[in-house]
């Protein structure tokens, strides 16, 4: 295997599977087998999952919500997808633990850096809730920075398209497909598919990015074996 720890980054809309809102059960046992697959071979995994199937932050605010109280009713989005997550996960046979950056120790235990790196040494699948913790952050930058803080070699984006195109490749037939990109033209040609302060982030630790299709059977176990799919972000081609 390429890798021996990494961090899965998902968006909510992911999980709404063919729905238009909320979270559809039959996507989430299909990532929870995919994650299986990967931990059975010895990979430790954390996941950062966004809330936009829920409720968007920014959204929120251009529709009169405040700006600091839409994020954080994100941040409480991201916690629901992670719990479905986690019972999905654990479904299928894999323990699990929930570390969220807002404190609710009912459901979750507060992030703590050294434990959940035990927590990925014991085998369990950790995932992380609640973003930074800060309004103003997305997800995005929360994936990159608890990538750092637990040492994870890489960044898995898993999209619902094979890769980063010039343009939307689901509004434009003619989109052009990236297979690798550097952070800094991924930054200076303005791709949506993470925000610049995530880019700016991974490039400033070095830590590289690939987006790929998670919606197509048996990609995440691809990647991880190192085969070339999806678009690889790096400091070099």
């Amino acid at each position: 295997m390429a890798y021996k720890r990494i961090l899965l980054k998902l968006s909510g809309e992911a999980l709404m599977g063919d729905r238009q809102h909320g979270i559809d059960p039959k996507r989430l046992s299909e990532y929870a087998e995919e994650i299986k697959n990967i931990v059975d071979k010895g990979i430790e995994v954390a996941i950062v999952i966004g809330g936009g199937n829920i409720f968007r932050g920014v959204s929120g605010a251009s529709n009169g919500i405040d700006r600091v109280q839409g994020d954080y009713m994100g941040m409480l989005a991201t916690a629901i997808n992670g719990l479905a997550l986690q019972s999905a996960i654990e479904a299928a046979g894999v323990k699990t633990r929930l570390l969220t950056a807002i404190k609710m120790e009912q459901v979750a235990e507060p992030f703590i850096k050294r434990r959940a790196v035990r927590h990925l040494e014991k085998g369990r699948v950790v995932i992380f809730g609640c973003g930074t913790g800060n309004p103003y952050f997305t997800t995005d930058t929360a994936a990159v920075l608890r990538a750092i803080e637990i040492g994870a070699e890489v960044i898995l984006k898993g999209t619902r398209v094979d890769g980063i195109y010039n343009v939307d490749p689901e509004k434009n037939e003619n989109a052009i497909k990236f297979d690798s990109i550097t952070y800094k033209d991924a930054m200076n040609k303005g791709l949506k598919v993470m925000d610049m302060t995530a880019f700016a982030l991974s490039q400033e630790n070095n830590l590289p990015i690939i987006v790929f299709d998670m919606n197509t059977k048996g990609n995440l176990e691809k990647v991880i074996s190192g085969e070339n799919i999806g678009t690889k972000v790096d400091k070099k081609l």
